[in-house]
């Protein structure tokens, strides 16, 4: 299916939130009247969503659009990558092969922004609250400021998740528990994003 618009992404969430709780679609009037636009602005996107892939339309009459995927299926929720394995203990290498996806919340997440997940194994981060078997949502970036989490890749391509300082001539990974040392890095680190979410199941 094609890319769509943010005002066509809100209207086919509109449609299909009207479609969950009534059985039923919504009429051009009523797409209209939501929005605040006219009745031929309401019917361009609802024709934009139909050449799109979106929406069909069943005949004539009112309240027959149809929605190409279940309604349950058009929430506001994004698709987020799983990409391994990643170390909050000693470094170890990360498999960046895709495992997976995790539907998450569009509200928790920065629009414009790419994110990835990737599982957590070990446990030098838990006094951050971050403990071996989460799964970490991470914001996709090259750079990260003192003091905030960050999944980095070292000279030897091995991925850890720590807590990033840089200092006068190296760069500090710190680990959140007293029985692990600091990571001391002078020579290849690359940040490849920071932590955004936490997610921990308990069955």
């Amino acid at each position: 299916m094609r890319e769509l618009t943010k005002r066509q992404q809100e209207v086919l969430e509109f449609i299909a939130g009207y479609v969950r709780a009534n059985a039923y679609s919504p009429t051009i009037r009523e797409v209209a009247d939501f929005f605040s636009i006219s009745v031929k602005g309401a019917h361009d996107h609802l024709v934009a969503l139909k050449k799109k892939g979106h929406l069909k339309q069943g005949d004539n009459k009112p309240r027959t659009m149809g929605l190409v995927k279940p309604a349950e299926d058009q929430q506001d929720f994004r698709e987020i990558p799983i990409l391994g394995t990643v170390a909050a203990g000693r470094p170890i290498f990360s498999v960046e092969n895709m495992d997976g996806v995790i539907k998450f919340d569009r509200s928790q997440l920065k629009n414009g922004r790419d994110y990835f997940a990737v599982r957590v194994r070990g446990d030098s981060m838990e006094d951050a609250g971050i403990m071996d078997g989460d799964t970490a949502i991470i914001e996709s970036q090259n750079t990260a400021r003192n003091g905030e989490i960050a999944v980095v890749m070292l000279d030897d391509e091995a991925y850890t998740l720590k807590t990033f300082y840089r200092e006068n001539t190296r760069i500090r990974l710190q680990p959140e528990n007293c029985n692990y040392q600091p990571i001391y890095c002078t020579g290849d680190v690359r940040v490849v994003g920071r932590l955004a979410h936490i997610l921990r199941s308990y069955t």
